[in-house]
């Protein structure tokens, strides 16, 4: 898999891909994620890559000249199985969604800044918008780390332990049951018996026990709407 990051500030993740899942997917050669910057692209000598909106307004808008040139450069190397605006305006980022672009062969990121991206970018360049979120970020980059994380984590030969990722909150629509580790006993505070009990179907019934009571207490809509109720 290779992730393609087009942004305005690469340093801004110098420091997060370089630790744990994301770096363990480089070092095994499973997952690449290439930063670009657009300024690269851009004509002027100042590598002006903003100016005002048509219109008048507040702030300044990403111009599409350096993003389309950025882009088309990056596609002679081969098509892009999608390229994602991260905005809050997109689908929302989910487990469903990461699962799917795991098994993608190459993705670009594309993070706004400033009012965000000229309109023509969406229209005509843009094949999926995705959010992480009902908020609003100060730029892209925040919103293309946790996209990365959901998605490399679940391609196969990340993780040490293959079956890890498929007992995480939301693979089943279900947030994950309560998980203890050593001592048994912390002043006072014990480990369920059962988990201690070596019954491997009794703890798996337990297990699922727990995160059906904690998601129906925490996330009921993950259930789905009551009978009666959402359209018909």
């Amino acid at each position: 898999m290779q992730i393609d990051i087009l942004t305005i500030f690469p340093e801004m993740f110098e420091g997060p891909f370089r630790h744990s899942i994301i770096k363990r997917a480089a070092d095994k050669g499973i997952a690449r994620i290439r930063i670009v910057n657009i300024r690269d692209f851009a004509t002027d000598r100042h590598r002006r890559v903003d100016d005002y909106p048509y219109g008048g307004g507040a702030g300044m808008v990403m111009m599409i000249e350096p993003i389309s040139r950025c882009i088309e450069h990056l596609k002679q190397e081969s098509e892009y199985d999608e390229i994602i605006y991260l905005s809050p305006d997109g689908d929302l980022l989910d487990q469903r969604m990461a699962n799917w672009y795991s098994t993608r062969e190459r993705i670009l990121l594309l993070c706004g800044h400033y009012k965000g991206i000229d309109e023509r970018i969406r229209e005509h360049i843009i094949t999926r918008e995705v959010s992480i979120g009902d908020y609003v970020l100060s730029g892209g980059e925040t919103a293309a780390m946790v996209f990365c994380d959901a998605v490399i984590r679940l391609v196969p030969g990340v993780l040490n332990d293959e079956t890890s990722a498929l007992s995480d909150s939301f693979q089943d629509n279900l947030l994950s049951p309560p998980v203890y580790t050593r001592p048994g006993d912390f002043r006072g505070m014990r480990v369920p018996d059962i988990l201690l009990s070596g019954n491997d179907r009794e703890i798996e019934e337990w297990r699922m026990q727990k995160a059906l009571e904690r998601t129906k207490a925490r996330r009921p809509l993950l259930f789905g709407p009551e009978p009666g109720e959402g359209n018909p």
